[in-house]
């Protein structure tokens, strides 16, 4: 059987995958190397462009070159409009998934060289694959691909206590039609899996220049529980990784077969 494959309208966004602290960046974390890598290990969303990504086909992927503990490219890049940096954890984070502190604080110039050095041009990378679908197909997808720790961890502010579920789909109210999110929930769930839609993590993200304007630019976030993929207690891909891969590219091929025009 031939590995499934996704249009050539989708955009890949992979965006905590990497775990990459660039040598000048290190200097500012206040976090020993045992913790740096501990917390790394929490917070990195491991093997996601293995698990949506590979192998490569016609969509295009736009993957984080560092860890979101540089910075968080999912978030907005300035705080005032994101809600997470309450808390914290905006684009720049000062605290860890424990709320310890996370590196020294930095001036405003030392923040705004973070963005321009990794946030912006990974930005603008999105915005180009996106324009890019949208020149050549009239449409665009995009596919915000992430895991999540089987247990709630404390910035979640979440019952640590709560069973989680399999598969996480994440939506839009402008971007994400209630077909598109009801096709992919779906589809999952008739793998046998256990999906939630925007539960534990909630929405799905596009470029900012088309934010809540462009309703050719749609989006959904699909997140994947840790637990089913990697080994108990580390970082490492559990026996069942391969089939967990091939079956999670089938299952969103097949929810975007079911609403193609």
């Amino acid at each position: 059987m031939s590995p499934p494959t996704y249009p050539p309208w989708v955009v890949l966004h992979i965006a905590h995958d990497s775990t990459v602290i660039p040598d000048a960046v290190r200097p500012s974390f206040r976090l020993s190397d045992a913790d740096l890598a501990l917390e790394l290990e929490r917070m990195t969303d491991h093997f996601t462009h293995a698990l949506f990504a590979e192998p490569p086909g016609e969509a295009a992927v736009v993957r984080a070159p560092v860890s979101r503990l540089v910075v968080d490219v999912e978030r907005f890049a300035d705080d005032a409009q994101e809600p997470m940096a309450a808390r914290g954890m905006g684009a720049v984070y000062q605290v860890t998934s424990h709320l310890a502190p996370l590196r020294r604080r930095l001036s405003s110039p030392e923040r705004e060289a973070l963005l321009r050095a990794w946030y912006h041009p990974h930005h603008e990378r999105l915005e180009a694959a996106v324009a890019d679908a949208l020149e050549r197909h009239g449409r665009c997808l995009v596919i915000d691909g992430h895991s999540f720790p089987g247990t709630a961890l404390p910035y979640e502010n979440a019952d640590p206590a709560v069973r989680r579920p399999d598969i996480c789909i994440g939506s839009d109210p402008f971007h994400t039609p209630k077909a598109l999110e009801q096709a992919f929930a779906e589809a999952f769930g008739r793998g046998g899996w256990r999906v939630a839609v925007n539960e534990p993590f909630a929405g799905a993200l596009v470029p900012a220049s088309r934010y809540r304007r462009d309703r050719r630019v749609t989006a959904v976030m699909v997140e994947v529980n840790r637990d089913l993929y990697l080994e108990p207690g580390r970082p490492a891909p559990g026996p069942d990784f391969t089939r967990i891969a091939t079956e999670l590219k089938r299952r969103c091929a097949e929810a975007l077969a079911s609403v193609r025009d």
